[in-house]
């Protein structure tokens, strides 16, 4: 007789994701192993849903904070969304020692 199919809130479990929370975390939360979380389709999607969520609002303070001047953030983004980035010089310097090599004195 197979074990009854464990009745997870998925509401929950895509609020958790929504905020950042691990598939360890969600499932120790909802009373299951990541693994379940892992094996169904409902919790697969559930957590996706909940991460998008959390990558667009996280996306949108992102942007406000570039909208307001962070001059930090627009630098970022413009990293990130424009492929820009810092120039670095390098400069190769080249010394020349001279050894001056000295006779032991005779006496």
């Amino acid at each position: 007789m197979a074990r009854p199919r464990l009745e997870l809130d998925l509401r929950q479990i895509e609020a958790a994701a929504a905020i950042g929370c691990t598939q360890e975390e969600i499932g120790f939360l909802v009373g299951c192993s990541d693994r379940t979380l892992q094996k169904r389709a409902d919790c697969r999607e559930a957590i996706a849903k909940g991460s998008a969520k959390m990558k667009t609002s996280l996306r949108r303070l992102q942007w406000k904070k570039a909208s307001e001047g962070n001059v930090a953030m627009l630098i970022w983004l413009g990293k990130q969304i424009l492929g820009q980035k810092e120039r670095s010089e390098e400069t190769i310097r080249e010394e020349v020692v001279e050894i001056e090599r000295i006779a032991p004195k005779s006496e």
